[in-house]
């Protein structure tokens, strides 16, 4: 049996190869998620994890007329992505400070568990937590994280930039952190699957 999806990659790859940005994106959202959520496991900081990604992409734009349209590009991916993480670690080993934040914050509990799993009392409990922030930042969580939709896309529909939304973004997190603090490791691990939502 042709796999169709497999056809379709090859096709974008092609693409990509003779400077397609639109193949570019597809590619680029196809992945993203995967990639960031890997990542996210390694680096323990929103923030690191959307350094490494953008510094991935901008790699494969660059590499791009390298690309085998034959061979798998998300294990090329993966792969690439695993170096960055090595290369950042050892920076880290380098660095006292920031070796410190890295120990820091791998200490915070960080759980991973599917989505599904988010029960409809855990859910409500977590509504309840998004309707006690300010109007403003209650809005870019939802539209961020509940929603799934760009940093782009809620420039568009509130009107202010990716500045702002990142620090609602960062605000909105340790609000929900701290709120769930003293609840249950299942309820905490619940909670952050949703965070990690949409990344």
């Amino acid at each position: 049996m042709v796999n169709v999806d497999r056809i379709d990659e090859q096709a974008l790859l092609l693409q990509l190869k003779n400077g397609d940005q639109r193949a570019f994106e597809i590619l680029y959202n196809r992945y993203k998620f995967r990639i960031a959520g890997n990542l996210f496991k390694l680096l323990k900081s929103d923030d690191l994890v959307k350094e490494i990604l953008q510094e991935l992409f901008f790699k494969i734009w660059e590499v791009r007329a390298q690309i085998d349209p034959e061979k798998s590009f998300k294990s090329y991916l993966f792969r690439i992505a695993e170096n960055l993480v090595y290369d950042y670690f050892r920076k880290v080993a380098k660095d006292k400070r920031l070796l410190a934040k890295m120990v820091a914050s791998s200490s915070e509990l960080y759980l991973h568990i599917e989505e599904d799993m988010l029960n409809k009392e855990e859910a409500q409990k977590l509504q309840q937590a998004i309707n006690m922030m300010p109007i403003q930042r209650k809005m870019v969580f939802t539209l961020c994280k509940l929603e799934g939709k760009s940093y782009k896309e809620v420039e568009e529909i509130m009107g202010i930039n990716a500045k702002t939304i990142s620090s609602h973004m960062l605000q909105a997190n340790r609000f929900l952190r701290a709120y769930y603090k003293d609840s249950s490791a299942l309820t905490i691990s619940l909670v952050l699957s949703v965070l990690l939502k949409g990344f």
